[in-house]
């Protein structure tokens, strides 16, 4: 029994993700979190971050060491007298060198520099990643509010003609109606049937879609909570249509990953024509060998070879560039028309977001101005409907009267539902052209 009651309080206290409401927010940040995007785009960031500090390893020297062991059958050469033996010998080298370059064009820092804005230009590629994951949800959020709202409104309706047939029947039987009111009344009856069906469907595919953006198991029922009022109308912010684009302006993820990308660029054309100048390393080290000749009983030890025979070595190399069959050329031709294509993108970028900032404020202003007429509209068509329901019923209009003011009035309906959804996105849309995070609160 103990065991019994311990498990219905855990199952009681702790809620499954199924039975858990979720408002825009939450989903925006759920998917950003779960999106396998938004991870692939993490682990690209990171492999940026490791090439940055595989370019600063560049910079250090670098140190090594060696051992070698070699077994000479026949004639060879021996260390000892310097002359042709025909014995078996065994020979041991040991070595430690170390590499230091001077000089290369400069090629090592431009690979740095390129390095760190190929990592700030990955930052920002997940940081659109992620917006774009939440555009995405909020989109499929919204789509699913939507035949939320209107499986509602169907099924008000559905619910609404069944009445009134109970009403026109009765109506029939005293003989204020005749039997094709009752079948036109029949007719509207199916068609909201088919309409609730309709919706219902819609529902499941919107449910269906959300749940994919999210990563969301397929099997989960998601349910969705309003922390506002779906037609509430957001405030106005602090900015002017012609300051738009300003504000849109370097903060834009998008636009810098652009920019970070047309750096990279210029650091690598830059590190092509580092090739041109001749290079200059240093280096230094420390070898000793060990010489053994085999079946014999006589021979020098192994520390006191190791110590007799070690040798230590500075050198320097300069290497000039002379003649490479042209590849220096065309590697360094084909860096400047990456740059020069990287330059044209960029600002390609800054037009379009330019545009579709202009875009997202002139459909938020619209879709604002439209809820508010709909609104009105939906009124007007309201007490319409009312009106030719009650003539209906007093045998003062037709049955066809009465299904196209009630269609017209749930076309309004949706039409207002549409806006006010839209509204909520374009202005979310306006927040993300700015360069404002939309998918945290």
């Amino acid at each position: 029994m103990k065991q019994m009651l311990m498990i219905c309080l855990s199952l009681a206290v702790v809620p499954t993700v199924a039975q858990t409401a979720w408002t825009m927010q939450r989903c925006m940040q759920y998917a950003v979190a779960h999106n396998h995007a938004v991870k692939q785009a993490e682990l690209e960031l990171d492999n940026y971050e490791a090439g940055r500090t595989a370019a600063f390893g560049r910079l250090l020297p670098g140190v090594d060491a060696g051992i070698g062991a070699q077994y000479n059958f026949g004639r060879a050469i021996d260390p000892e007298t310097n002359g042709y033996t025909d014995v078996s010998t065994f020979h041991n080298g040991y070595e430690l060198r170390a590499s230091m370059p001077v000089f290369d064009g400069f090629s090592r820092i431009h690979a740095l520099r390129a390095a760190k804005a190929s990592m700030l230009m990955g930052r920002h590629a997940l940081r659109e990643q992620q917006d774009q994951t939440a555009l995405a949800t909020l989109q499929a959020w919204v789509d699913q509010a939507y035949y939320e709202k209107t499986v509602a409104m169907a099924e008000e309706k559905l619910s609404e003609t069944s009445l009134l047939l109970k009403q026109t029947r009765l109506l029939e039987e005293v003989g204020r109606k005749s039997s094709a009111d009752v079948a036109q009344i029949e007719a509207q009856h199916a068609e909201a049937a088919y309409e609730l069906t309709r919706q219902q469907s819609l529902l499941a595919q919107a449910a269906l879609e959300l749940k994919k953006t999210m990563n969301l198991p397929l099997s989960d029922t998601i349910r969705l909570a309003y922390n506002q009022p779906v037609g509430r109308l957001p405030e106005e912010p602090d900015l002017e249509p012609t300051e738009m684009p300003v504000s849109v302006g370097q903060s834009h993820p998008a636009l810098q990953t652009a920019y970070y990308s047309l750096q990279v660029k210029r650091h690598e054309w830059r590190q092509a024509r580092a090739a041109l100048f001749p290079s200059l390393s240093l280096s230094a080290g420390l070898n000793t060998t060990y010489y053994h000749t085999l079946h014999a009983s006589a021979g020098q030890a192994f520390h006191t070879q190791f110590k007799n025979n070690m040798g230590e070595y500075v050198g320097a190399t300069l290497s000039i560039p002379l003649f490479s069959r042209l590849q220096t050329i065309t590697g360094i031709r084909r860096a400047r028309n990456n740059y020069r294509i990287a330059c044209e993108e960029y600002a390609q970028k800054q037009l379009e977001l330019e545009k579709l900032s202009r875009e997202a404020w002139q459909d938020w202003q619209g879709y604002r101005l439209q809820t508010e007429q709909m609104t009105k509209k939906v009124e007007a068509d309201s007490i319409a409907y009312r009106l030719t329901r009650r003539q209906f019923e007093e045998g003062l209009s037709t049955a066809i009267d009465l299904h196209m003011t009630s269609a017209q009035l749930l076309k309004s309906k949706a039409t207002l539902l549409q806006c006010q959804l839209m509204t909520i996105v374009k202005e979310q849309l306006v927040r993300y052209y700015r360069g404002e995070t939309i998918w945290t609160e």
